[in-house]
């Protein structure tokens, strides 16, 4: 079911009021909360805050709007081909085969990363 540019735009703006009054109400009633007798710093900081909140999904629409135009005023682009795999080389296994296969398999991929660590060293220098 399709809905209409103008019905959209009216429910987004419905949301970001009603979040914006909403937000102002809990903003209102954490103020009384650090005029009471009993009020902390901590209200305080909540007072402050809560218009922040009330104003996020207004700013969140108006940033998805506006990537969403540049993205639309960008050039097209081409398909770019997909990176070829880098082909590693095997590992180098010691001569000594241990008796297990899965200390052979072991054997190896430390071997393999030796030879990488080396590797890496010698690029360091």
């Amino acid at each position: 079911m399709a809905t209409s540019p103008v019905a959209r735009r009216l429910a987004i703006a419905g949301v970001c009021l009603l979040s914006l009054v909403l937000c102002c109400g809990l903003a209102w009633w954490q103020w009384e909360k650090f005029s009471s007798a009993n009020g902390t710093f901590q209200n305080l900081g909540y007072v402050l805050q809560w218009p922040l909140f009330g104003l996020f999904p207004a700013f969140m629409f108006w940033r998805i709007r506006q990537l969403r135009l540049r993205a639309e005023a960008a050039p097209p682009q081409e398909p770019q081909e997909p990176a070829k795999p880098v082909r590693l080389p095997e590992p180098r296994v010691s001569r000594e085969q241990p008796a297990d296969p899965e200390d052979a398999e072991l054997a190896a991929y430390n071997a393999y990363l030796a030879e990488l660590a080396a590797r890496d060293e010698e690029s360091r220098k």
